[in-house]
């Protein structure tokens, strides 16, 4: 329903277990569930911001999550696509890693680095990994991917590696074909998917 919101940072609050900023913009003050380490970011009062969002629908309550970084509100997307996975659990994972490494931590298939992050056990840990992994590699096998493939030398398979998991972040193929080609640039060609995700992420997120 919004993708992002940009307006006035009128104040923020911390609690034991939430954690919000309120935006106004035309007239208006948006209350934003976000990341601890996004509202200690925000250290200034009546300074725009702009957060990426998603609105959360329950049926005994509805909430505006707010994302300083678009690649932490698609990842935040995706896990609570997860079944167990709710917004808490999410923003535990997120303010735990970054998305490279989470999106590193289901490709190595490490369930015990996700298993750190707070609340998650062994179980959910294991279901996290099999479901997303299941998402990329339906991208990988869908023969539509082809055409999103980075011109020149860079088809090596890290970077199809990196492109299948941006996609399935929500990024667009030339989004993606750009960033890439962008980030190769500064990296060698050998470089691992790690390095060419969290080069191409920076990328995407200006």
């Amino acid at each position: 329903m919004y993708d992002y919101i940009k307006g006035i940072n009128t104040y923020k609050n911390a609690s034991s277990n939430c954690y919000t900023v309120t935006l106004e913009t035309g007239g208006i003050g948006y209350c934003l569930e976000v990341l601890p380490r996004d509202l200690d970011s925000l250290t200034e009062n009546n300074k725009e911001v702009k957060m990426f969002t998603v609105l959360i629908h329950k049926e005994d309550k509805m909430s505006l999550c707010g994302f300083l970084r678009r690649e932490d509100r698609d990842m935040f997307t995706i896990l609570t696509s997860v079944s167990g996975v709710g917004s808490k659990m999410a923003f535990a994972l997120l303010n735990t890693y970054s998305v490279s490494d989470l999106v590193n931590f289901v490709i190595d298939e490490d369930y015990k680095a996700i298993m750190q992050a707070k609340g998650v056990g062994q179980k959910l840990a294991q279901k996290i990994i099999i479901e997303l992994r299941g998402k990329l590699n339906s991208y990988k096998d869908h023969p539509d991917n082809a055409s999103a493939a980075p011109d020149s030398e860079i088809k090596n398979a890290s970077i199809e590696e990196a492109k299948m998991v941006l996609l399935s972040l929500g990024y667009e193929k030339h989004e993606i074909v750009t960033a890439l080609n962008a980030a190769v640039k500064s990296l060698d060609i050998t470089s691992k998917t790690e390095d060419i995700l969290k080069k191409t992420l920076q990328i995407l997120s200006v």
